[in-house]
């Protein structure tokens, strides 16, 4: 055989003298020697936990730490069994109260129907006044009056005499709140003019109560007055507010010119009663 001749199958690579490819020993001396042997695996050759696809040495990566305690666990997993008890009931308690509000305020804005009859005033005590539904804004006929709704005071002075306040006007209080205001509140805007809503549409011409709220808008719509009356410091320094009187100008807004619709010429007036007002609110007003 020519001494040029290769075997095709012989690494390319430095070679011995006799043609032999020269691989490093694995104690890194340059001497020569046999490739090193295959990692061993398992035995019976198989690959280890820690070996690659091919049998070698893995990536290094692991399902959990290394010392063998399983992969952390976060958010309520991780708490103790009587915490994840409580975190549990108090979801439960919130998921109960959610559907219940749901389902209270679709019996009271869905129409009549036997649940509601039976159950009108549970209803009616869960809505009103802090969840009532006002659909106007949505309706082909939305408000078209300005409200003006004023109150004044008799107020106890220190001395034992009694005075009369003049008329606050408590609409144009609002008003000016916002004036000029890009994003003013709910409590500016319609407060006061809901609260006169339901005090007409629960009582009669006479002010007396008609169905199951009357009462209750009566002491909605003073307290608001009384609240008001205390941020103006009606009462002054040493004075106590013994009663208030509400009255309101309802005037109908002009209809454009190119409407068919008339508006009445004159305001309607109202007048309402003198109301006492309680002892926890005729000083500090609402607590």
């Amino acid at each position: 055989m020519d001494a040029h001749d290769e075997d095709s199958n012989v690494p390319h690579g430095r070679r011995g003298p006799r043609g032999a490819a020269e691989v490093p020993s694995p104690g890194g001396t340059g001497e020569t020697g046999a490739a090193p042997a295959r990692p061993e695996g398992r035995p019976g050759g198989s690959p280890g936990p820690d070996d690659g696809p091919d049998g070698g040495p893995g990536d290094g990566l692991d399902d959990g730490p290394g010392d063998g305690s399983g992969p952390v666990r976060g958010g309520v997993a991780a708490l103790s069994v009587p915490y994840q008890i409580g975190a549990a009931l108090a979801l439960a308690v919130v998921a109960v109260v959610v559907c219940a509000h749901l389902g209270m305020v679709f019996l009271h804005v869905a129409p009549s129907n036997t649940v509601s009859k039976q159950h009108g005033k549970a209803i009616g005590d869960w809505i009103y006044p802090e969840f009532e539904q006002n659909w106007k804004l949505f309706a082909p006929n939305p408000l078209q009056q300005n409200i003006a709704v004023q109150a004044r005071a008799e107020i106890r002075t220190a001395d034992g005499g009694i005075r009369t306040t003049g008329w606050y006007d408590l609409s144009a209080q609002d008003g000016r709140a916002i004036d000029g205001n890009p994003l003013p509140s709910h409590t500016q805007q319609n407060m006061l003019r809901r609260a006169w809503d339901l005090y007409g549409a629960t009582h009669d011409s006479d002010n007396r109560p008609v169905g199951l709220h009357g009462t209750l808008a009566e002491q909605y719509l003073r307290r608001i007055v009384v609240l008001r009356l205390h941020r103006a410091r009606a009462a002054g320094a040493d004075g106590v507010v013994e009663r208030v009187q509400v009255r309101c100008r309802i005037a109908d807004v002009p209809p454009p010119a190119w409407s068919k619709e008339k508006a009445r010429g004159r305001p309607e007036h109202r007048l309402l009663p003198w109301w006492t007002v309680p002892a926890g609110e005729s000083r500090d007003g609402l607590r």
